[in-house]
């Protein structure tokens, strides 16, 4: 299945080669978006998080800058991963 889905910060993309893009909104940069080999491939990444992260908890991961908030916003707003974003300095997720 592919396509994409906007949200209200961030959009995800299911490619046809199996890949997910997540990305900010509108952006028309590479800078503003991550590719994951799979959907699968960002669900293991959320849940081998602990109960409480930031974005700096997802460096370790591979991901730098404005990628790291963009798919820890991504995480809050895609109906698939049960959280809510808990603090907005630092852009904090708990998961529920």
């Amino acid at each position: 299945m592919t396509g994409t889905r906007e949200y209200v910060y961030t959009s995800g993309e299911c490619r046809a080669d199996g890949s997910y893009v997540v990305a900010r909104r509108g952006a028309g940069s590479a800078g503003h978006r991550k590719v994951f080999e799979s959907f699968e491939a960002l669900t293991a990444l959320y849940e081998s998080l602990s109960t409480e992260f930031t974005a700096d908890d997802l460096s370790g991961s591979g991901l730098t800058d404005s990628r790291r908030h963009i798919v820890l916003r991504h995480f809050v707003e895609h109906p698939r991963f049960d959280c809510e974003l808990a603090s907005r300095q630092p852009l904090t997720v708990r998961k529920l």
